[in-house]
């Protein structure tokens, strides 16, 4: 133990007088200044091991009373006067006997003093030492250790005694001699009470005075402290709101996501400038799709339970299940009632449905590992490849962003790229919910593209289930997958897998009854395309279609044999097999996924499609439901992108290598400009010369007439506009478009041809047909040309006119 009043480390340097900094007599020349033994009892319970001591930091020596406006504890610099030192060892060792007869409750009290000082005794110190010429933090520490000391009594002991910690609290604190604390003998209630509540006002330093005030114990305010930072202003509820909105606007998904939508605006135009009354491509297959999705809002809403026995096709059960339903899109049927809502609903979807492909490819491809221009070049090719041109009438095929975005989900979800392998910390079970679920609605809009998407998931998880458990048991690496993110695998694929059987068994209730509904293997080959097809253009390309006119011509079925996916996709991917950011493995594999879609998509075309087509034909449950085996080039589509997004990636970093070597480091513009190249190559050649027809308009007997009826004349394409007129009351009709053609459908089309006469109006009878209408804008060059101002009578029937539309009533 020292000696003097400081704690362990040293003696503290004499003033002009002869005193220490604090004040106290220097070597213990005076006797009423030196330490008794009750100081060295409380010196020593502070310096225990795990204890606050005086020997800490001079930033901790705070008067309490600067903060809370309590007088409880007094200032650090109190110990600077020797008399006072004494006293305070003095009345706190008698404190101490009277108020604890426990040292530990003293050491609580001493810890919470030295805790709550404020920034008063530190400014005193700072005043004292600029005073005498010299200011060291070893006064500070001395005035620390006895501020410790002399405050002794907690909350505790004042409500078990007020006398005790008023007496344990009654050291007065001098700086050089002058009083710096409350009144001797006052009650601790009265000093706090003259104390401001809090010590951090405008204006006002750390001791509770205002800037320029002399603090107490005659020592100056520190004159820095106006040159602090100021404080952190506390946001707003609305302010935070603001922040994250705003954050959410500038994320790259948002940008990718609005890029995305305006460029399927640009691409698809004119699709939105008449939405009521136009359809792309023509006014066919669109129409079918646009009641599909009206029929499947309008049902869900009114009875679910008939949802898959639609109005069309009379009286045929299970006719919703007669061609692909767009089920997912089943909400925006909810949105409005009759034909020209229809029409707006479909071409809004048709754009959504170009946005969404766009999008997902591009985040599946940022997920893989590509940048942000590879990655663009990816959704721009994936959408808008030459061969989709051909698919524009068909939403269902259109439709097919939900794979790309279900993947890139799925392989968030397990922490997996193509780029940087497996990554356990970035596992996320949230987002493997999210990639089943989406799997799942792109199941639900039909089976001419899902189908081919569930198979190829299914073989992801075989073959990523296999790499694994090989490397555990042959490799013996061990890496974490995780309980959680099991059982999100799990969950999510019974929901898909349930969506799937959900889905399939209408189908298979359709090929029960309809043998004819099933194809056949020479039915495949006639929509089977050769290898001339993959560099072939469809008419409606506005770069290539005129100049592969000849080429289309020597095709059979050339709108589903057009599958070029772009020269400028095939010189990107040929790049990227040399100059990628993937490892050259990845690259062969991509190479051979592409070799292996393109055989598929040839069908019967390559070897007969005996090593290729056939085997999934014969095996594989449903398979045989697919009739063009050409829209498979959609996965050759994406797996070329992958390919050109590495090498577009390498080019874009090696920009960024050669800027960073320039002084300053920014790219010129030429550069930047060279990076966007591939992108705006690809886009430029998925223009197109789309066609936009005006739909017929409903006849306005469509809005009156009941069901059942028939509307004459009848046949697949006339059929298809009738069930979009349908769309405003929804009443039974026998009229129906699909992939194949009932044979009851069939037998009234051939019995209706003398209508009206006596066979066919019994005919029609027998199904439960009340109304017939003829539409007279169509029956040039057909029997009903005739037949239809011939007299009815003897046959039970009314015939009425309403515009041009002549009704018989049966």
């Amino acid at each position: 133990m020292t000696t003097d009043q400081s704690a362990p480390g040293g003696p503290r340097p004499a003033s002009r007088d002869g005193r220490a900094a604090d004040g106290s007599a220097v070597d213990g020349t005076d006797p009423e200044r030196r330490r008794d033994a009750g100081d060295e009892v409380r010196a020593s319970a502070l310096d225990e091991p795990g204890r606050p001591t005086a020997s800490g930091p001079a930033d901790a020596v705070r008067p309490a009373e600067k903060r809370t406006g309590d007088d409880r504890g007094k200032r650090a610099d109190s110990a600077t006067d020797p008399a006072t030192a004494s006293a305070t060892a003095a009345e706190g060792e008698n404190g101490r006997t009277a108020a604890g007869k426990d040292a530990a409750d003293t050491d609580k009290a001493a810890g919470r003093a030295i805790t709550d000082q404020t920034a008063a005794g530190e400014v005193t110190a700072a005043g004292e030492a600029a005073d005498n010429g010299r200011a060291e933090e070893k006064t500070k520490a001395d005035s620390r250790g006895t501020a410790g000391n002399g405050t002794k009594a907690d909350d505790k002991t004042k409500a078990d005694d007020k006398t005790k910690a008023r007496n344990g609290t009654e050291a007065e604190s001098k700086a050089d001699g002058k009083d710096t604390g409350g009144e001797k003998g006052k009650p601790a209630d009265e000093n706090r009470s003259a104390g401001p509540a809090s010590g951090d006002r405008s204006g006002e330093d750390g001791s509770g005075k205002p800037d320029g005030a002399p603090a107490e114990g005659g020592s100056k305010p520190d004159r820095w402290s106006a040159f602090g930072p100021a404080p952190e202003p506390v946001p707003t509820w609305y302010g935070r709101a603001g922040r994250r909105f705003g954050r959410l606007l500038i994320h790259e998904w948002t940008l990718a996501a609005v890029a995305s939508l305006a460029l399927a605006v640009l691409m698809t135009w004119p699709t939105l400038r008449y939405p009521a009354h136009t359809l792309p491509q023509d006014y066919w297959d669109p129409s079918l799709q646009a009641w599909q999705m009206a029929w499947s809002g309008h049902i869900l809403l009114s009875e679910p339970a008939q949802l898959w026995h639609a109005n069309a096709f009379y009286p045929e059960r299970w006719s919703f299940a007669f061609s692909d339903t767009l089920l997912g899109y089943a909400p925006a049927g909810m949105i409005g009632s009759g034909p020209e809502a229809a029409l707006v609903r479909y071409n809004i979807m048709f754009v959504l449905a170009h946005a969404l492909a766009t999008f997902g490819a591009y985040v599946l491809a940022r997920q893989l590992g590509a940048s942000r221009t590879g990655s663009a070049v990816v959704g721009a090719a994936y959408t808008y490849a030459p061969w989709l041109l051909s698919q524009a009438g068909h939403l269902h095929v259109v439709s097919n962003g939900g794979i790309p975005l279900a993947l890139a989900m799925l392989a968030r979800g397990h922490g997996w790229s193509l780029r940087h392998g497996y990554r356990p910390e970035r596992r996320h079970e949230g987002w493997v919910y999210a990639g089943w679920l989406m799997a799942a609605w792109q199941l639900s809009l039909g089976f001419g593209i899902g189908l081919p998407f569930a198979y190829v998931l299914a073989g992801i998880v075989l073959v990523a289930a296999a790499i694994w458990y090989a490397k555990r048991i042959f490799w013996r690496v061990k890496r974490p997958f995780g309980q959680r993110l099991f059982v999100a695998d799990l969950i999510g694929g019974l929901i898909f897998a349930g969506v799937g059987v959900l889905m399939a068994i209408p189908y298979f209730t359709v090929t029960q009854l309809h043998p004819n509904a099933e194809r056949t293997i020479g039915d495949i080959a006639v929509f089977s395309p050769p290898a001339t097809s993959f560099v072939t253009a469809p008419a409606e390309s506005r770069l290539w279609g005129g100049l592969h006119e000849g080429a289309r011509s020597l095709l059979s079925w050339h709108p589903e044999m057009t599958l070029l996916p772009g020269f400028v996709l095939y010189a990107l991917a040929l790049g990227g097999l040399f100059f990628s950011v993937w490892k050259v493995r990845q690259r062969l594999l991509l190479l051979a996924g592409v070799l292996v879609a393109m055989a598929l998509s040839m069908g019967t075309e390559l070897f007969g499609g005996r090593f290729t087509y056939v085997p999934l034909f014969d095996h594989l449950p449903g398979w045989s439901g697919i009739r063009t085996p050409g829209r498979l080039m959609l996965w050759a589509t994406l797996l070329l992108g992958l390919l050109a997004a590495g090498a577009v990636s390498a080019f874009a970093e090696r920009v960024r290598e050669i800027s960073a070597e320039r002084i300053p480091s920014w790219p010129s513009p030429w550069l930047r400009l060279a990076t966007l190249v591939p992108l705006m190559l690809v886009i430029a050649e998925g223009t197109n010369t789309t066609p936009h027809p005006v739909v017929p308009a409903q006849p306005a007997a469509m809005r009156s007439v009941d069901g059942p009826l028939l509307v004459l004349p009848s046949g697949q394409n006339h059929d298809q506009p009738v069930m979009l007129w349908s769309t405003t009351r929804f009443q039974d009709i026998v009229n129906g478009g699909s992939g194949f053609t009932p044979r009851q459908l069939d037998d009234a089309r051939r019995v209706a041809m003398t209508f009206p006469d006596q066979t066919s109006v019994d005919y029609l009878r027998t199904l439960g047909v009340r109304n017939v209408l003829v539409l007279r804008n169509k029956i040039a060059g057909t029997p009903w040309e005739v037949s239809v101002d011939a007299p009815v009578d003897g046959l039970g029937i009314t015939r009425e006119e309403i515009d041009d539309v002549v009704v018989f009533r049966l």
